[in-house]
């Protein structure tokens, strides 16, 4: 009798136990989806990991590069804007993706070196990400998500898409591969978000 009246302690014990653990799961708030660029983190060139939010009150325009691409002599364009809208609060991130014709091969090590040596890159340059496909990079999920980016979203087609990003982290516009960082259209968005309180 002692052993049945044990058992049916521990039993009542455990169910309670369990009720307790779910009771808990579904007051626990859900994780919160981020609503911005600013809330990622992520690997620069050099092997440091970098808060986005640091660029809070900055335009922002964040490239998918190759160095091994017809796209490629965009970096000079992309040099030739951020040294003329800089000092406006402007800065580009670039992140090398090997996702696209395997047209970014190389280390980072090799990539810094190519961007500074052959384009004089002084923008911001990170790791190679991936942007699409197996092993999307959270950041890039975001950006291309129906979901979190309605108005933008959709594959990476290639090499050098644009996404222009507000002071406050938000999405306001998407350039394709084709359209040179000096194109007026990129230009005058870029000026609307300096013009923006």
């Amino acid at each position: 009798m002692h052993l049945t009246f044990a058992l049916s302690a521990g039993v009542i014990l455990l169910l309670a136990s369990s009720a307790a653990r779910a009771a808990e799961s579904t007051t626990r708030p859900a994780a919160t989806q981020p609503s911005s660029v600013l809330a990622f983190s992520v690997e620069d060139n050099a092997g440091k990991q970098v808060d986005l939010a640091q660029y809070k009150g900055k335009v922002l325009l964040i490239v998918n590069t190759a160095s091994k691409c017809g796209f490629t002599p965009q970096y000079e364009g992309l040099e030739t804007i951020y040294n003329k809208y800089k000092d406006k609060g402007f800065t580009i991130l670039a992140f090398p993706a090997n996702e696209f014709g395997h047209q970014e091969p190389g280390t980072n090590a090799e990539i810094r070196e190519f961007c500074s040596t052959k384009f004089h890159v002084t923008f911001d340059l990170f790791a190679k990400m991936v942007v699409k496909g197996d092993g999307q990079s959270p950041l890039y999920q975001f950006l291309t998500s129906k979901e979190s980016d309605p108005k933008f979203a959709g594959d990476i087609k290639w090499n050098f898409t644009k996404f222009l990003v507000s002071r406050d982290g938000q999405v306001v516009g998407r350039f394709e591969p084709k359209t040179k960082p000096e194109d007026p259209a990129l230009t005058n968005a870029l000026e609307e978000q300096f013009n923006q309180k």
